[in-house]
C-alpha cells in the first residue's frame, strides 16, 4: 500500500494589479518567507474545494468553485515528495484579514513583477513560470 503524495494548494488572488502574499510565522515551516494564501488539500476534497477552504480559513475572503481556474503544478522533492496546485481566482469578495496568526503575521498586496526577497522559493518559481497551464519539478536531481 502506498501512502501517498502530499498534495497543496496555492491561491492567486489579485486586486488593483496587485497580488496577495502572506508571511509564514510560528510553524517552523518556511517562517518569515512570503506565500501565497493555501494548505493541504483535506481527503474528500477536490483542489478546488481545498482552495477555497484555505481562503476562507487563513484570510477570510470567499470565492466560488467556478472562479477559480488551474495555472499550474510543481512536483517537488523536499522533506518528501510533494505536488502543489497553483489556482487563479478570477474574483473574490470581502477584504483579507489574518485569520491564522499562529501560521502568518503579515498580509500584504505586492506587485507580481516585484516580489519580495522573503518569498518561497517554489511559489516565486511558480508565479515567474509564464502563462497557463504549466507543470515543472523542482529539487531533482538529473540522475538516474
Amino acid at each position: 500500500m502506498h501512502a501517498g503524495i502530499p498534495t497543496g494548494v496555492h491561491v492567486l488572488c489579485e486586486r488593483g494589479g496587485r497580488l496577495l502574499l502572506m508571511r509564514r510565522a510560528g510553524t517552523g515551516f518556511f517562517d518569515g518567507l512570503y506565500s501565497l494564501p493555501g494548505g493541504h488539500v483535506e481527503p474528500g476534497e477536490s483542489v478546488r474545494m481545498a482552495a477555497r477552504r484555505e481562503l476562507r480559513e487563513e484570510t477570510g475572503l470567499e470565492v466560488e468553485l467556478a472562479a477559480l481556474r488551474l495555472l499550474g503544478v510543481v512536483h517537488r522533492l523536499s522533506d518528501t515528495n510533494r505536488i502543489d496546485f497553483f489556482v487563479r481566482a478570477e474574483y473574490f469578495t470581502g477584504e483579507p484579514q489574518i485569520l491564522e496568526p499562529g501560521k502568518c503575521d503579515r498580509l500584504e498586496w505586492h506587485d507580481p513583477r516585484l516580489l519580495p526577497a522573503e518569498t518561497v522559493a517554489y511559489v516565486r518559481a511558480a508565479l515567474e513560470a509564464g502563462a497557463p497551464p504549466w507543470v515543472f519539478e523542482l529539487g531533482w536531481s538529473n540522475g538516474a
